[in-house]
């Protein structure tokens, strides 16, 4: 979802403010964990303190409202987050600790609700970052099922 600067700054006071956001996914680079429509609720978080596997909210350098897994920090004195879509099949651009949002903390399904604490959900992020071919799998599997 693309957003200007000063969308960015008023959902980064909105949850600290409220100490929570909720937000429709759109797209499919976090299949099938989150799909399209499910409604994504984040809470603030600590950067610094952020680990590996967890689905973060941020604000990319292009303008774009993601969620995606966090995968490492790179740099020492600036420290720069590594994210990667599901199904994407390359990392997203480094960004700094000032464009994160929030933590992921529940995804409304249509008739369920799950957290990334749920067994299953939590193995799935631990397979997904540790086999990169699934990534590809998934997004041959995504390519071939688009309906025009």
């Amino acid at each position: 979802m693309l957003i200007d600067d000063n969308t960015f700054k008023l959902l980064r006071n909105a949850i600290k403010k409220d100490g929570w956001l909720e937000l429709p996914s759109y797209g499919n680079s976090m299949f099938p964990f989150i799909q399209q429509g499910n409604k994504c609720k984040f809470i603030p978080c600590e950067p610094s303190l952020l680990k590996k596997g967890d689905v973060i909210l941020f604000y990319s350098q292009a303008g774009q409202l993601i969620a995606h897994r966090f995968v490492e920090i790179k740099g020492n004195k600036q420290p720069l987050f590594l994210f990667k879509g599901d199904t994407n099949l390359g990392f997203d651009q480094l960004i700094g600790e000032e464009r994160i949002l929030g933590k992921l903390v529940s995804v409304q399904k249509q008739r369920f609700k799950i957290t990334p604490e749920h067994l299953i959900v939590n193995l799935w992020g631990k397979l997904i970052l540790s086999f990169p071919a699934l990534s590809g799998i998934l997004r041959k599997y995504l390519n071939r099922n688009v309906q025009f």
